[in-house]
């Protein structure tokens, strides 16, 4: 053997020795213990100096958070297995009051924050751009001010931002299209302003985005069609102008498309149905949209929801219905379809509407609609809301609409309708908000079963041809606040059991044959 090799060995030898030594002394655990301890009071000092900005804590939720008690069984706290650092504070729905300290961003390996449903105030602490290891911050429904800080955009493995519902101010940074990995971006209920930056569409694994009811203005960004993953756009109730870029029917896998209220204009993608397979649901209403309904929505089979009301849209829908079977809201009022303003819809109602078994609600008023009420509406079980006053629609009401049992809103007041009102319209004790009747043509007298509407608001039958008594029952009404009854051939006394109406606020019944003495 040659001689380095001996010498070599003869080293290997000693140095194994030594370490072997420092292991039976026990000093390589304790350098090791050493460090933790040192970690473990760095996330300590950080921890105290959060609970010491809290001023408002009714569940005493730090209570405990004290050196008396192991730091990883502290409530809200959770820490890693193998290093005992904290890697998740999690204080959401405490009621908690205060500010949020900046030495939050001392807790180097935190992945989760959640102080949803609290009621923490000042700035959103820029320092929580100093955690890479951060995936979630959701702050939502607190009360936070300022502006969002770009040293957000340092915590390059952020997957949530959830931060609606807050005080927040200023214009939306546009280092957030760094955040590669961000899939969730939920600012929505804010006082942003500005402009929405172009980059947003370098967030490609973006699959949610709710900037809803802020302040934002300018065009929408061509760029938002470059995010292939994402399902769920929510800009409605801002400020936004010019029209809907084309790139949005790249989004292809798109279920809500929410751009209602703004002042948007010019017309919609031809191809908006049949790029956008997946869409589940288009809001947008009250802009100044105009132009022709696409006719490839009759392609978007998966829709669910439809509000277009409020807009400059004209001529005739060519829309095929019958391939949304899941259709179950559809309103157009406010437009200029069909032939004339304010919707000037002709002909009947369709049989065939009673095939959208998901339907809730039905606006069609304003209209020239003619023929009788379709009785295939009572097919309609999910149906809220019956709205079809306004046309010239005749004959008498179905009974079949007192199987619509979850109708809170019935109007079909301005028609040429005749004929008794069935009881089972009486009946449908879901009615709350209004049931209008007036200005018709309707006869006989009022059943008693008007006394199962113990929740309905507004009950307006006046300008027909009613008769008979006014019917005592209507003291079971005691949720009314306007009753009108006025124009009709009412004769009698006024029932003195109305007088325990006490919630009444307007009552008519002028021009009817009533005598005796008001109660």
């Amino acid at each position: 053997m040659e001689p380095h090799s001996i010498r070599f060995s003869f080293s290997n030898v000693v140095s194994l020795l030594w370490c072997a030594s420092l292991l039976l002394l026990g000093w390589f655990p304790a350098t090791v213990a050493r460090t933790t301890y040192d970690d473990n009071e760095s996330d300590l000092k950080a921890l105290l100096a959060i609970k010491s900005q809290i001023k408002h804590d009714p569940f005493g939720v730090t209570r405990s958070w004290n050196r008396s008690v192991t730091l990883c069984q502290w409530p809200g706290i959770t820490c890693g297995r193998r290093h005992r650092r904290i890697t998740k504070l999690d204080l959401s729905q405490q009621r908690l009051g205060g500010t949020l300290s900046p030495c939050v961003g001392n807790l180097s390996f935190l992945r989760f924050i959640n102080l949803k449903d609290n009621n923490f105030n000042g700035v959103i602490p820029p320092e929580i751009g100093r955690l890479p290891r951060l995936q979630s911050l959701i702050l939502h429904n607190n009360s936070f001010t300022g502006t969002i800080s770009p040293n957000l955009t340092h915590c390059s493995n952020l997957i949530q931002f959830k931060a609606s519902r807050n005080k927040l101010v200023g214009n939306i940074p546009s280092e957030l299209g760094n955040l590669s990995k961000l899939e969730e971006l939920d600012i929505a209920y804010n006082n942003l302003t500005g402009q929405l930056p172009t980059s947003l569409g370098d967030a490609s694994s973006l699959q949610e985005i709710s900037l809803k009811w802020n302040s934002l203005e300018g065009r929408l960004p061509h760029t938002l069609g470059l995010l292939k993953k994402l399902t769920w756009l929510e800009l409605n109730g801002n400020n936004f102008s010019g029209t809907i870029p084309p790139s949005f029917c790249n989004m292809s896998c798109l279920e809500s498309l929410a751009l209602g209220d703004n002042r948007l204009s010019g017309i919609l993608p031809v191809n908006l149905g049949s790029n956008l397979p997946n869409l589940q649901g288009i809001y947008i209403g009250s802009n100044n949209l105009s132009g022709t309904l696409p006719e490839s929505l009759s392609n978007a089979s998966k829709l669910e929801t439809l509000e277009i009301s409020n807009n400059h849209f004209s001529n005739k829908v060519s829309i095929d219905f019958r391939n949304t079977q899941n259709l179950s809201w559809l309103n157009m009022q406010n437009n200029s379809l069909g032939s004339g303003e304010y919707n000037n819809l002709r002909g009947t109602i369709p049989e065939s509407i009673g095939k959208l078994k998901n339907l809730q609600g039905m606006s069609l008023g304003g209209n020239a609609l003619t023929g009788r009420i379709s009785t295939s509406i009572g097919n309609l079980s999910q149906l809220i809301v019956i709205g079809l006053e306004e046309n010239l629609l005749e004959g008498s009401i179905p009974a079949e609409l007192g199987k619509c049992q979850h109708v809170t809103e019935m109007g079909l007041h301005t028609n040429r309708l005749t004929g008794e009102v069935p009881k089972e319209i009486f009946s449908i004790a879901s009615l709350s908000v209004f049931l209008l009747l007036s200005r018709n043509l309707l006869t006989g007298s009022i059943p008693s079963d008007v006394g199962y509407l113990k929740s309905l608001v507004d009950l307006d039958l006046s300008e027909n041809k009613f008769s008979g008594q006014i019917p005592a029952a209507l003291s079971s009404c005691t949720s009314l606040a306007c009753l009108y009854l006025g124009s009709n051939n009412f004769y009698g006394s006024i029932p003195a059991s109305l007088s325990s109406l006490r919630g009444i606020q307007e009552l008519d019944l002028s021009n009817n044959n009533l005598s005796g003495q008001v109660p």
